[in-house]
C-alpha cells in the first residue's frame, strides 16, 4: 500500500472546465495517485508514473473518445 499522507493533490486543469473533479498527486516516489476531489475519503487509484504517462498520451491522441459525443 502506498502512503498518501504527503500527497500534494492538484485538481486537473480540464476538471475545472467541465465540472468533473479529478485530483492528481505527482509528488510521490515512482507513482501517481488519482482521486475524486468530491469524495477524497473514498481513496485513490495509484499507478506507476509510466502507466499514467501512457494513459495521458492515449487520452490526448483521442483513444478514449466516445463516438458520436
Amino acid at each position: 500500500m502506498t502512503d498518501l499522507s504527503r500527497a500534494d493533490w492538484r485538481k486537473a486543469t480540464a476538471s475545472q472546465n467541465n465540472g468533473g473533479c479529478v485530483e492528481v498527486a505527482a509528488n510521490l516516489p515512482g507513482v501517481i495517485a488519482i482521486r475524486d476531489s468530491k469524495r477524497p475519503a473514498d481513496g485513490a487509484h495509484v499507478v506507476s508514473k509510466a502507466a499514467f504517462a501512457a494513459f495521458v498520451a492515449d487520452a490526448r491522441a483521442g483513444r478514449y473518445d466516445i463516438a458520436g459525443a
